[in-house]
């Protein structure tokens, strides 16, 4: 049987008593029905993962006894980066949530020329913490031991400036290399356009920075999907899938 994953954000040892409350202890308490003695597994987000059993319940609050620590590594050893146009509501968090399931390392949110989203500094602060929330969901979901980084949100052309990781692929519809063909290393960036795309200034921008354009087909999907299929077959051709 599957066992429960807890993301905690603090220091894990062997050893130490832990309290889980909030929404995760009520997730345990009331969705999954745990009882004391029952086993699940914690993790922080920075790798590995220790085995813990349920000590005592007090309402919606959890308390465990952290075990053994365990060495489980599921990251890519391809170092991957999404470079994702900010789309609205759903769409991103979506994206965000398939795109850690796929493994990768790092997600840059990009405003564009045709971004429909616009946020100030504090707004963008939220989105960020939001954000992290659903890659750390996602975590606990798949089995992932380290959260994939997520970048407060910039424009293409911050983006461009400060460089990425690893083989730098534009996607476009217009492209004529297919993204299986490209060439990559250790690790890829992929930019990914809002809805309706990156703006022409903006992709020739990203090619005057060594980006190549690439596309996947003689269709043009949707935002969301395209950063899901572009991810799974950069996995697939260069890293674990």
């Amino acid at each position: 049987m599957r066992l429960t994953r807890v993301f905690v954000d603090g220091d894990l040892q062997a050893g130490q008593k832990l309290t889980v409350d909030g929404g995760a202890g009520n997730h345990i308490v009331r969705v999954l029905r745990s009882r004391v003695g029952d086993r699940l597994t914690v993790f922080n987000g920075r790798g590995g993962e220790h085995a813990a059993a349920i000590d005592e319940i007090r309402r919606d609050t959890v308390l465990l006894n952290v075990l053994e620590h365990r060495d489980t590594d599921r990251e890519s050893a391809f170092d991957l980066t999404l470079a994702q146009g900010i789309s609205r509501g759903e769409r991103m968090d979506w994206v965000v949530q398939k795109a850690t399931e796929l493994g990768v390392t790092r997600i840059a949110p990009v405003f564009t020329e045709r971004s429909v989203v616009h946020l100030d500094e504090k707004q963008a602060a939220k989105k960020v913490q939001h954000w992290r929330g659903i890659a750390v969901a996602a975590c606990e979901q798949c089995g992932r031991n380290v959260v994939p980084v997520i970048d407060p949100p910039m424009t293409v052309y911050e983006l461009l400036e400060k460089g990425v990781t690893g083989a730098a692929l534009l996607l476009s519809p217009g492209a004529s290399l297919r993204i299986t063909d490209a060439q990559a290393g250790a690790g890829a960036t992929v930019l990914i356009g809002p809805e309706g795309g990156l703006a022409q200034v903006e992709q020739d921008a990203a090619l005057r920075a060594g980006f190549t354009a690439v596309r996947m087909g003689p269709r043009v999907l949707r935002t969301e999907t395209a950063a899901v299929c572009a991810l799974t077959l950069l996995q697939q051709k260069f890293g674990d899938l």
